[in-house]
């Protein structure tokens, strides 16, 4: 049985180890593959980013997404394909949440919910 005792050490001692990067980074794009899919993001070169100027969350580089292509595959590889969808729209809901919170951990404004 737990004291009171136990639970303020508990409290006091308690650390969560945070997640590396590359973890945050893999998850975010799993986002990003289902905009590219739908159609909601646009593929573009890098010849008519040039002609953009701004943020442009509705495009991304080709190249770019040839490399968020192969950090995918490398992640299906190391968690298994089975373990990665397909979602419910409340599934989609917490990954969009979760997605917001990391991206304000990151750096974005935090009323920034274009994820």
């Amino acid at each position: 049985m737990r004291t009171v005792r136990d639970e303020r050490e508990f409290e006091l001692n308690f650390a969560m180890e945070s997640r590396r990067l590359s973890e945050i980074l893999a998850a975010e794009h799993l986002l990003l593959r289902s905009g590219v899919e739908s159609g909601e993001i646009k593929i573009i070169t890098s010849a008519e980013s040039r002609n953009l100027s701004g943020y442009h969350p509705e495009v991304i580089r080709d190249e770019v997404w040839r490399g968020a292509l192969a950090a995918a595959k490398r992640t299906e590889e190391e968690v298994g394909l089975e373990n990665l969808g397909p979602w419910t729209d409340f599934e989609w809901g917490m990954v969009n949440g979760k997605l917001s919170a990391l991206r304000w951990v990151l750096g974005e404004e935090w009323d920034m919910l274009d994820t």
